[in-house]
């Protein structure tokens, strides 16, 4: 079972939470944050919320300019409106301490959040999200990606398609990217369009690519797993030394996953995560 909950995050701005429950019975245990990456949104984390919720309150966050929750023209898309929202989502749900898991974007907003607030958070799953700047190489890579996309698609299997196999960012074909996407549409008359504004997400992924983030990374004093697939973003090397800057820092490794681990391969990333969400939540 899932049900809505709403938030007021920083400025105002509204966000839909979704909490994952036993159908016998509510949860009482100890909470959990789930927070998507960029383009991402609540629904992402299902698999993981539902045995989640098995023994703790499993909420899962639509991200300002993501999901269901609000997207203001004006924003803001700063790293500060981010990790004030996860902490409003905190602290009006009744949360905390909570353990935060994040992907990508959202492993930065929990990181953040961790480093600030450390009464809030007990302990931090890191997937996939690099400490080291990107550059604006990168920038301009994700503007001309943008650019190429098909917009409309004429049908959510056109969606599946091109995002699985067609997009030149695919080195091979990849179903579980191509479903990924497909969560992420909506349709209009004119066919499927993505549910955000790519120029929001390009606003929102310019607050944190120019800049490396181990200083804020050094000052999470909570218990940390850092988690990487063997095809993902963040590379062997820069997991380990994120792992040693962590004053409480572990390592795990999905084979056979790229950057959306969690998501293409949600049997091998309950079993690398959940050994070290036992240990932190039931102590």
């Amino acid at each position: 079972m899932v049900r809505r909950l709403d938030v007021t995050g920083a400025g105002g701005v509204r966000l839909a939470a979704w909490e994952f429950m036993e159908e016998r019975a509510e949860t009482a245990g100890s909470g959990v944050l789930l927070l998507h990456g960029l383009m991402g949104r609540a629904s992402h984390w299902a698999p993981t919320a539902r045995w989640l919720a098995e023994g703790h309150r499993a909420v899962a966050l639509d991200q300002r300019g993501h999901g269901r929750s609000d997207k203001p023209a004006a924003g803001p898309y700063t790293r500060e409106a981010y990790v004030a929202d996860a902490a409003a989502a905190v602290e009006q749900l009744g949360l905390g301490p909570v353990t935060l898991i994040g992907h990508s974007m959202g492993a930065l907003t929990a990181w953040q959040l961790a480093a600030e607030r450390p009464d809030l958070v007990r302990a931090l799953v890191i997937c996939d999200m690099r400490a080291s700047a990107l550059g604006a190489a990168s920038q301009r890579e994700w503007q001309d990606w943008f650019r190429r996309w098909p917009v409309p698609f004429t049908t959510l299997d056109a969606v599946r398609k091109w995002f699985g196999d067609e997009d030149p960012w695919v080195e091979r074909p990849n179903p579980a990217r191509g479903e990924f996407f497909t969560e992420v549409m909506t349709e209009r008359p004119d066919g499927w369009y993505p549910v955000f504004d790519p120029a929001q997400m390009l606003t929102s992924r310019e607050t944190w690519v120019h800049d490396a983030h181990w200083d804020s990374l050094a000052q999470v004093r909570c218990p940390t797993l850092v988690v990487r697939g063997l095809d993902g973003e963040l590379g062997r090397a820069e997991a380990q030394e994120m792992v040693r800057v962590l004053p409480r820092g572990a390592y795990a490794e999905i084979p056979d996953a790229g950057h959306l681990l969690h998501y293409d391969q949600p049997e091998a990333w309950r079993t690398a995560i959940e050994p070290f969400l036992n240990g932190v939540l039931t102590s």
